[in-house]
Parts: structure tokens; C-alpha cells; sequence
């Protein structure tokens, strides 16, 4: 049993010493805004490669910029992680601006490929209107300590970082790497890690560690299925089609009750609509400009404004949407184009059902015992005062304040049950001059 136990042990041991040398680079690709989806992303993979050993995780990024607390979030988890960070700006032409420029400079590791850009860090007021100067100041001082307080822990260029927060200046990957704000300019990734082969850098915590990355197995880490839908629903011009077909699918519930699918369709769209916007930075002003926006739209039905109404409710709705999320970069906001395709063919199809609708209800009631009304039939006995008449391809039992005889016509002045108050047309007709 014991020699048993003993190939067991150093069986297990050899293999855990295999596993450690032939340790993955775990790879994920950032090609977005940054936003809390990004910053759950990011956060997932680092536990990831904890958890497998892995030598490295290689964060290849491409971003515009994004939110200042998503970014805090995911620079918090890049300098706690036991796993090396690589971040690596690529493709060629692509950018680490804004949030970007933070995350790349909180890295052990930062590069570029030929042909990208950083910088731009500059903090945008996501209040849309002026700002004191002392808020103003005091936010620029915020995020100028920030990059100072990473970009010292990682030995690069400190007052050149702080220059693109309060000077929004940009650099290219070999400006970039001259001053010393990123490590190495790779053409690829394994160009990257023949580069970094046998080279040491310290960590944020003081400890030194060198990787020897070069023909290493790179495993990719792909968002989860619920994170992808998420990050599609994150962006402010799907989030505000949402909103338009949702708010549309509910009026039309409220038109013909018991519909049921209109309405499913209406809340299911809302609620994704109002998760994508709470976690956004929404205006709530502007989604009270999109409710006046359908205001106008019933009115244009019920008054005769020949189409100042729906022209108003169209103004409101592209204003709505284009203010709904108030973002610090473009790309985070909703597109012009977006307002516009989805407000004018809404605002179109919302009045023209309305009026439809309201016209249904004003017209006179064709069905059942009130559609009877105003009718007229013919007398198929004589009316003394009762008897028989044939109405509506029926026949009726009938009463009438005059003898009425057999074949008369007759117009039916009121419904009393299965009995129907009648009087001779003749009398009904008005009498001329």
C-alpha cells in the first residue's frame, strides 16, 4: 500500500508541476465602450486565470472611452490581481482614449500595435449644462490623482500622464513608448511576447516578475451569453429602439384589451430598456419629454390640428432620445440618425392608429341589439298593436304605437328585450313644406 501511495503522490506532483510550466495566457478581447458589462467582463476572466494559474492575462483593447466608475472598477481589480495584466492596443487603428488611456496605464504590462493611439483623458460633465469652476476643478483634480497615483506605482511618465487628463493631449504608440507612458510598440501579440521574453517589471504590490510568454498556448475567454445580450441592450441607441417599440406595443394593448402579445411585447421591451438605462447615465427629463411625445400623438387624434400635434410629439421624441443618455463620449449617446428613423415612422404610425381608433369608437354601433336601431324592416303580420316583422334577415317580435298592416315598412325605434318598438316609415319621414 505504501509504495502505491508513494507513486500516487509524486504521480500528483509531477503533474501539478506540468500544469504549472505550461501555464495558458488567458486572452480577452475589449472592443467597446467601457461600461459596468465591460467592468463584470474584466473582472470574470481575472478570476479565471486566477483560479487555472495561468502565467498571464493578455487584455487586447479597443475603446473610445466610457464611464469614470466602470473604469475605477475594473483599474481596482487590474492592481489587486495575483495574475499578471497585459494590455495590449490593437489593432492597427485603434485607440485607448479617454477611460481607455487609465486602464492602459494601470497595466504591468502596456503596449501598442502600429498605427493606434492614447490619451484624450480629460473628464467630461455628464450633466450636460455649465458647471462652476470649483466642480469643474475639483473633478480634473480627482482624475489627475488617479492617474498619478497608477502611473507612479508603475514606474512610467507621470507628469506626461497627468498632461491627458488636464490637457487632453494624445499620443501615438511610438510617442507613446519614447516618453515612457507604455513598455513596448509589438506588431502581434507572440511579437509581443518574444519582446518581453526574459525582461522583468515590478508589480503594483513591489514584487518583481518576469514572463517567458514566447510559444506559450494563448486561451481566449469569451463573454457569457447573458454578458453579450447585456453589452448589445448597453448601447443607447438600442436601448432608446427599445423604449419607442415598447412604449408602441403598449398603446396598442390599451386599444384592443386582451390582445395579449402587443402587451407581453410592450413590458418585455420596457423593462429591458429600463435595465439598460438605469445602469447608463440616463436623464430623467428627457424620458418625460419622450411621454409628452406620445401625449401629443393621442391628441393629434382627438383634435383637428392637421398635423401640428404629431409634428410636435415627433420634435419631442428625437429631443427625448437624443438627450436620454447623457454620456461623457459621443459614442455612448444616441445617434441622430437613431432619433430621427425611429421618432418619424413612430410618430406617423402612433397618430394614425389613434385616429383609427377614436373614429371606431365615434362611429354608430352596427352589432348586436343597439346596431338594430334606426333599421328598417317589413311588417310579415299585421302590427295591432303586436306582431311579427323580418329585420336583419331575422324575424322579430314587434309593437307599435299605430295599427300597422302586413307588408308595411317599418323602422325600428327601440330594442326592449327580444321585443322591438317599431313605427310605420311613413311617419318617421320627416314631412316637407
Amino acid at each position: 500500500m505504501k509504495p502505491s501511495r508513494l507513486v500516487l503522490v509524486l504521480f500528483a506532483l509531477i503533474s501539478l508541476l506540468a500544469a504549472s510550466s505550461s501555464a495558458d495566457v488567458l486572452r480577452i478581447v475589449i472592443n467597446d465602450t467601457i461600461h459596468p458589462v465591460t467592468a463584470e467582463y474584466i473582472g470574470r476572466a481575472l478570476e479565471s486565470a486566477a483560479a487555472h494559474h495561468d502565467q498571464a492575462l493578455l487584455i487586447e483593447i479597443n475603446t473610445p472611452g466610457g464611464l469614470v466608475e466602470s473604469t475605477r472598477d475594473i483599474i481596482e481589480k487590474i492592481v489587486a490581481s495575483p495574475v499578471p495584466i497585459i494590455i495590449y492596443v490593437t489593432p492597427s487603428g485603434s485607440r485607448a482614449a479617454s477611460a481607455g488611456f487609465f486602464i492602459l496605464e494601470s497595466a504591468d504590462v502596456a503596449a501598442m500595435a502600429p498605427g493606434t493611439n492614447t490619451g484624450a483623458a480629460h473628464p467630461v460633465i455628464l450633466t450636460g449644462g455649465k458647471i462652476d469652476d470649483v466642480m469643474k476643478q475639483k473633478m480634473e483634480n480627482d482624475a489627475a490623482a488617479l492617474m498619478r497615483s497608477v502611473a507612479a506605482k508603475r514606474g512610467r511618465n507621470v507628469e506626461l500622464a497627468e498632461s491627458a487628463v488636464r490637457e487632453s493631449k494624445s499620443f501615438t504608440e511610438q510617442e507613446a513608448l519614447d516618453k515612457k507612458l507604455i513598455d513596448y510598440v509589438a506588431t502581434s501579440e507572440q511579437d509581443l511576447f518574444r519582446q518581453m521574453n526574459g525582461k522583468s517589471f515590478k508589480r503594483f504590490n513591489g514584487a518583481t516578475v518576469t514572463l517567458n510568454l514566447a510559444g506559450q498556448p494563448v486561451r481566449d475567454y469569451r463573454m457569457t451569453l447573458k454578458q453579450r445580450i447585456l453589452s448589445y441592450i448597453m448601447d443607447p441607441n438600442v436601448a432608446f429602439i427599445l423604449l419607442a417599440i415598447g412604449a408602441l406595443a403598449l398603446y396598442a394593448e390599451f386599444n384592443h384589451p386582451g390582445a395579449v402579445i402587443p402587451g407581453t411585447v410592450g413590458v418585455v421591451f420596457i423593462l429591458l430598456a429600463a435595465f439598460a438605462l438605469n445602469l447608463l447615465p440616463t436623464r430623467f427629463a428627457a424620458v418625460i419629454l419622450i411621454a409628452g411625445a406620445f401625449v401629443l400623438f393621442a391628441l393629434e387624434a382627438k383634435f383637428v390640428s392637421h398635423g401640428v400635434l404629431t409634428i410636435g410629439g415627433i420634435s419631442l421624441l428625437v429631443i427625448g432620445g437624443l438627450l436620454v443618455v447623457d454620456a461623457p463620449i459621443p459614442e455612448m449617446r444616441v445617434r441622430l440618425v437613431t432619433a430621427l428613423a425611429v421618432s418619424i415612422p413612430l410618430g406617423i404610425i402612433t397618430a394614425f392608429l389613434m385616429s383609427i381608433a377614436v373614429r371606431a369608437r365615434r362611429n354608430k354601433i352596427t352589432t348586436g341589439e343597439q346596431g338594430l336601431v334606426g333599421e328598417v324592416g317589413v311588417a310579415q303580420t299585421a302590427l295591432a298593436p303586436a306582431g311579427k316583422i323580418f329585420v336583419h334577415g331575422e324575424l322579430w317580435d314587434a309593437v307599435s304605437p299605430v295599427n300597422i298592416p302586413a307588408g308595411e315598412r317599418v323602422v325600428v325605434r327601440h330594442v326592449d328585450g327580444l321585443t322591438l318598438q317599431v313605427e310605420p316609415v311613413s311617419v318617421a319621414k320627416p314631412v316637407m313644406a
